[in-house]
């Protein structure tokens, strides 16, 4: 079944932005939103993650738990997503430094 997406990716190769909005809509600059089955999703996150590089990519999509959604990064993200107890926090890192595992 298709649900909806949100992909959020800034800093990346101009030809994986190309990429993405073959199946998205690109509705801000880096930011893209669609529909989309599952098998898709997973395939455009695996092409995100292999170029994302030095750039930063999060994507949100539904899933059935307490928020009603899941998160995926990759690249550089100064922001983690940290499972705490079933819920989804938002961990972050110094630049320069490691995130301890304090959850």
């Amino acid at each position: 079944m298709a649900s909806m997406i949100v992909l959020s990716a800034s800093a990346v190769p101009p030809h994986l932005r190309g990429a993405l909005s073959r199946w998205l809509l690109e509705i801000t600059p880096e930011l893209y939103v669609g529909t989309v089955s599952a098998r898709v999703r997973d395939e455009l996150w695996s092409a995100v993650a292999a170029c994302a590089g030095d750039g930063t990519a999060v994507l949100a999509y539904p899933s059935d738990n307490e928020q009603g959604f899941e998160l995926r990064t990759a690249g550089t993200a100064r922001r983690l997503p940290v499972d705490f107890d079933g819920l989804t926090l938002i961990a972050f890192r110094q630049e320069g430094k490691e995130l301890a595992n304090r959850f």
